[in-house]
């Protein structure tokens, strides 16, 4: 049953004398004052009033090799009534390379500045909802961006020094001046380094990034649609799923000063990922899932189960490895694209940010970390919980493809299979089109299904499809995807707004100033009716070997491979049938191979290891008395689900 959502009252902008009152009360609010814990931070301090200043931190590197050391431009938006009073406030910092090239959140914003060079607009609603209630907020350029010295290294040791550096200047661990050049130290007195990360895609990937240096002063951190392992935004097992690697990404992001500066750099981006999607020392160095036994930070992660962009195996990974070193955690899954839940969940996200914030930073004992860990929403705007994610109760059961009466039209189920399925890979078709087809013989894919399910049955997790199969080339590409046949609405992730639409009715969420608007454009949810829905999908270069390197095939050998399907949560109803296709080249999705093979697969060493609430009982449960999928004497339609793809962005910030 969906749970209904927990309204936050938006905050409308205050006049100066409402702001001096609150000014007042503040030292009569104070955590300090004898009237018991206290369990929610309130908007008591003037934002209008609130000091904003510039500073230039040391982070030990000299990325653009001009003989300095690099520093990075960090703007603060501060309370001043708490130094008066001799407190010190935490941070939230926001450590971003998209502040001057391409904006931030739904409305592409761009930090401004007054004549003084002092930040005059922050981005997004952070700094208007907490400084009022006694949060500093902190926008970092990460080095080659803005006003920062240094080079863009897409997720590598300058990007999250750039943001640690700060941490520990936060922390009174590195030095900060009051200019990008001069000698003049800044301290940063005014905080007692407890600090929280917050962004979306590459800010979120940051905030991943300096969670796994495990420095100290990072409470927590607030990773939304990021990256945990750079490999895994360029690659799947060695296919890649862009026609670009990190180099063209820094291009596109560095400051004209950086692009002067950075060709060194840029070389070494080109060299360190070739695009055979070999792993190479480049990767090691961007991947944050390996040193997840750092993070000393707890993670609230929220991402889109539809994302295209930051695909989902990378909070998959990420959360996978932070449960198995014990770290204190929390999860929401949309149904979105790349979608901010500030523009899928507005009034539930801020509420639910500030209590997080407040717990973590604060230390108020305000319950969240009692209540359920995970938030899914099972249909567009409805929501449940989990107590744990995935269920204590998941399992996996194996799954096994079987020949039906039609050549790729299938059976799935818990009994092994026999017999082959061949197809031949066709670049123009996507996961859409098979689907589509999926109870007729098409020459592109075999698909797989159970019969009409008599119970619901729940996936929860990341799945696994193990493929044997012989190519007639040298190089092939394969694509699994796990379907839920049966008509829905869903949020339209395909569209433009990847789910939402975008209104031009307004709602304040904390104060405002005339250079810094806290209202923001209300989204509702963007939905489309379909007769299926793509759940997970794995991609995989069959040369690809464990060791991360790819090698030509031998036409006419087998050869097997699992391919690592993305994480997921979703119940297929009763009445449904669940479906697991295998093809090749996924349109749009990854690229084609050099040759276009026909692949044989040998169905009784094929496999799909499924996570069910349940286990494979479960699933036996669910698939029961069903009856059997369409024989070769039914007249199979053509089902209807959202538009293909469409060409993947290669920007880890923006949505379509």
């Amino acid at each position: 049953m969906p749970i209904p959502e927990r309204r936050t009252r938006p905050t409308t902008w205050r006049s100066l004398a409402t702001a001096a009152v609150a000014a007042l009360l503040a030292a009569f609010l104070a955590p300090t004052a004898a009237h018991g814990a206290p369990r929610e931070s309130t908007p008591v301090y003037s934002y209008e009033n609130a000091i904003r200043e510039s500073v230039w931190v040391d982070t030990g590197l000299d990325g653009d090799r001009d003989g300095k050391r690099d520093r990075v431009a960090v703007d603060v938006v501060r309370p001043r009534e708490p130094a008066r009073q001799g407190r010190k406030v935490p941070v939230i910092m926001d450590a971003s390379p998209y502040y001057s090239c391409c904006g931030r959140g739904n409305e592409s914003q761009l930090k401004t500045y007054d004549a003084n060079g002092n930040i005059v607009r922050m981005p997004l609603f952070y700094d208007n909802y907490f400084v009022p209630r006694g949060y500093a907020v902190v926008g970092v350029d990460l080095a080659g961006t803005n006003r920062s010295d240094g080079c863009v290294d897409v997720g590598g040791r300058s990007d999250i020094q750039s943001a640690k550096a700060v941490v520990d200047w936060l922390n009174g661990r590195a030095r900060a001046y009051t200019t990008r050049t001069g000698a003049i130290s800044a301290k940063a007195d005014w905080t007692n380094g407890d600090t929280g990360m917050i962004g979306k895609s590459w800010d979120g990937t940051i905030a991943n990034g300096v969670a796994a240096t495990g420095v100290r002063g990072l409470k927590t951190i607030v990773p939304i649609s990021a990256i945990s392992s750079w490999y895994d935004y360029y690659f799947a097992q060695g296919a890649p799923l862009y026609d670009s690697g990190p180099d063209w990404l820094s291009d596109y992001v560095d400051s004209p000063d950086a692009r002067a500066k950075c060709a060194q750099v840029q070389a070494e981006l080109v060299k360190g990922a070739p695009r055979n999607g070999d792993w190479t020392p480049l990767w090691t160095e961007r991947d944050y899932v390996k040193d997840a036994s750092k993070v000393r930070a707890s993670v609230f992660l929220v991402h889109g189960m539809q994302d295209l962009n930051v695909r989902t195996k990378n909070f998959g990974q990420w959360w996978d490895a932070l449960a198995r070193h014990g770290v204190e955690r929390k999860i929401w899954l949309s149904r979105t694209g790349h979608v901010d839940p500030f523009d899928f969940r507005r009034a539930a996200f801020v509420d639910t940010l500030h209590r997080w914030f407040d717990h973590e930073l604060l230390g108020y004992d305000n319950g969240i970390d009692r209540e359920p860990m995970a938030d899914i929403e099972r249909h567009p705007g409805q929501w449940t919980t989990s107590a744990l994610w995935p269920p204590r109760t998941t399992a996996p059961a194996t799954l096994r493809p079987g020949t039906g009466s039609q050549a790729g039209v299938g059976t799935l189920a818990l009994r092994k299979g026999s017999g082959t399925e061949t197809f031949t890979d066709d670049a123009a078709l996507s996961e859409t089109d098979w689907a589509a087809h999926i109870d007729r013989a098409t020459p592109e894919k075999a698909g797989f299904t159970t019969g009409p399910l008599t119970r619901d049955l729940r996936l929860s997790g990341s799945s696994e499809v193990t493929v044997t199969a012989t190519p007639t080339t040298s190089t092939a590409h394969l694509s699994a995807v796990l379907v839920d046949l049966g008509p829905d609405t869903i949020r339209d992730y395909a569209g433009s707004g990847e789910g939402i639409t975008t209104l031009t009715d307004r709602t304040c969420w904390g104060a405002s100033t005339t250079g810094d608007s806290a209202c923001y454009k209300e989204t509702r949810a963007a939905t489309t009716d379909v007769d299926f829905t793509v759940l997970s999908r794995g991609w995989a270069d069959l040369g690809h070997r464990a060791s991360g390197h790819g090698a030509p095939l031998t036409p006419g050998k087998a050869r097997t491979i699992t391919l690592h399907l993305a994480a997921t949560d979703h119940v297929v109803p009763k009445g449904h049938r669940l479906a697991l296709i295998v093809a090749g080249t996924d349109k749009d999705l990854i690229d084609p191979p050099s040759t276009t093979p026909t692949l044989t697969l040998d169905l009784s060493r094929t496999s799909a290891r499924v996570p069910f609430v349940g286990g494979a009982a479960a699933f036996a449960r669910a698939t029961a008395g069903s009856r059997p999928v369409p024989g070769a004497s039914a007249p199979a339609s053509v089902l209807d689900g959202v538009r293909g793809p469409g060409a993947a962005l290669r920007v880890p910030g923006e949505h379509r």
